[in-house]
C-alpha cells in the first residue's frame, strides 16, 4: 500500500497484494484480477487514474468531487458507475457514502468518494472491507472485474436492507409511544417522527436510483466485462426489493404520523368544543353585568332585592344554554 492506494491480485482463491509501482505490469501480465482500491481521490490517486489506466478526464473528475445521483457511464474497454449508500453517523444520523468504480477486463478500481458536507464520521469503506474479508477467508473467488463488482453491490444492498430494518425497529417504538401516549415533549416526539419518514424516503430515493443505474446497464450489457447477465438481473432485483420493502416502511410510517396528528387535532377539537361551550354560558352573565355595571352594589345602598333578581336571570339564562349545548352534544 503506497499513499493510501491499495493493489491487490486475485488469482487461485487468494488476495495478494502489491506496492503501487507494480500496477502498470500488474495490469498488463492480465494473470489474474487486479483490485485497486483508493479511500481518497488526491493528486496521486488522479494521477493513477488517468496516467496508468488513462481512464476519461471526466470520469476522473467526478471521482474527485461528490455526486449528487448515482451514474453509469460505458466506455470502449471498460464501465465507470458512481453508487450511493446510506450509513448511521456518529450523531445517529443517515449520511451519504460514494463508491465509484472502474470495471474493466482483468481490472477494478474502487474509489471512495467525498464525505457528506457537514457529515461526521462513517465508515465509507466498509462494504469493500467486507468483500476483502470474504476473499480472504476463501468464501468469494472472483473471476471476472464485474463478479468483483457485483460482489459490492451485494454488500451495498444488504447493508442498506439492515438499515431498513433499524429503521423500522425505530417506527414500531415511535408507534408505541403513540398508542401509549408517553409524549413528554410533543414538538420533540413530531420531529423525531419527520425524521425517521426522511431517512426511510431517502433510502427508498438512493436504491430506486441504483436499480434504475443497473437496469440501463442490462440494456448495454455488451460493454460489461465478463458474463454480466446474471449478476446484473441478480442486483436489479435486490435494489428493485430493497426500494419496496423501504417504500413500504415509509407508508406504514406516515400512517403513524397520521394517527398522531388526528389524535391531536381531536384533542384540540374537543377542547375548542368545551371552550364554545364556556363562552355561551358565560354571555349572557358578561351581557348583563356590562348593562348594569357596578350600580348595582357599589351606590348609596345596595339593592338587595334586585341584585338578587339579577343573579337569579343570569343563573336561569346559563342552565338554559348549558341544556341547549347537551341536547346539541357540545358536551
Amino acid at each position: 500500500m503506497t499513499d493510501g492506494i491499495s493493489v491487490r491480485l486475485l488469482s487461485g482463491g487468494r488476495a495478494e497484494q502489491h506496492p503501487l509501482s507494480e500496477l502498470e505490469l500488474l495490469v498488463a501480465r492480465q494473470e489474474g484480477l487486479v483490485w485497486v482500491d483508493i479511500p481518497e481521490c488526491d493528486d496521486e490517486a488522479v494521477r493513477v487514474l488517468s496516467e496508468v489506466f488513462g481512464f476519461h478526464p471526466l470520469a476522473v473528475r467526478d471521482c474527485a468531487q461528490r455526486n449528487d445521483v448515482p451514474k453509469f457511464h460505458a466506455y470502449t474497454d471498460h464501465v465507470f458507475l458512481v453508487l450511493h449508500a446510506l450509513e448511521r453517523g456518529e450523531d445517529g444520523h443517515v449520511r451519504t457514502t460514494e463508491l465509484d468504480q472502474f470495471a474493466g477486463p482483468g481490472f477494478l478500481v474502487t474509489v471512495h468518494g467525498p464525505p457528506e458536507p457537514g457529515g461526521d464520521r462513517i465508515d465509507a469503506a466498509r462494504e469493500t472491507e467486507a468483500v476483502l474479508r470474504r476473499i480472504e477467508t476463501g468464501r468469494l473467488d472472483p473471476s471476472s472485474s464485474f463478479e468483483l463488482s457485483h460482489a459490492i453491490a451485494s454488500a451495498i444492498a444488504g447493508h442498506q436492507e439492515a438499515l431498513v430494518g433499524e429503521l423500522t425497529r425505530e417506527a414500531w417504538s415511535l408507534e408505541r409511544r403513540v398508542m401509549l401516549e408517553e409524549l413528554p415533549d410533543p414538538e420533540q416526539f413530531l420531529e423525531e417522527l419527520f425524521q425517521a419518514r426522511q431517512e426511510l424516503l431517502r433510502l427508498r430515493t438512493t436504491a430506486m436510483l441504483t436499480r434504475e443505474i443497473y437496469a440501463r446497464m442490462v440494456t448495454l450489457a455488451r460493454f460489461v466485462p465478463g458474463d454480466p447477465q446474471q449478476y446484473l438481473a441478480d442486483i436489479v432485483d435486490q435494489f428493485e426489493r430493497l426500494t419496496a420493502m423501504a417504500g413500504a416502511q415509509k407508508e406504514y410510517l406516515e400512517g403513524v404520523i397520521e394517527l398522531y396528528r388526528t389524535r391531536t387535532e381531536t384533542k384540540m377539537t374537543i377542547a375548542a368544543e368545551r371552550l364554545a361551550v364556556i363562552a355561551v354560558v358565560t354571555l349572557p352573565i358578561t351581557a348583563l353585568s356590562s348593562v348594569y355595571g357596578m350600580n348595582l352594589i357599589v351606590n348609596e345602598r345596595t339593592k338587595i332585592l334586585h341584585l338578587a333578581l339579577v343573579l337569579t336571570v343570569m343563573l336561569v339564562v346559563s342552565v338554559m344554554l348549558l341544556r341547549w349545548a347537551k341536547r346539541q352534544g357540545w358536551w
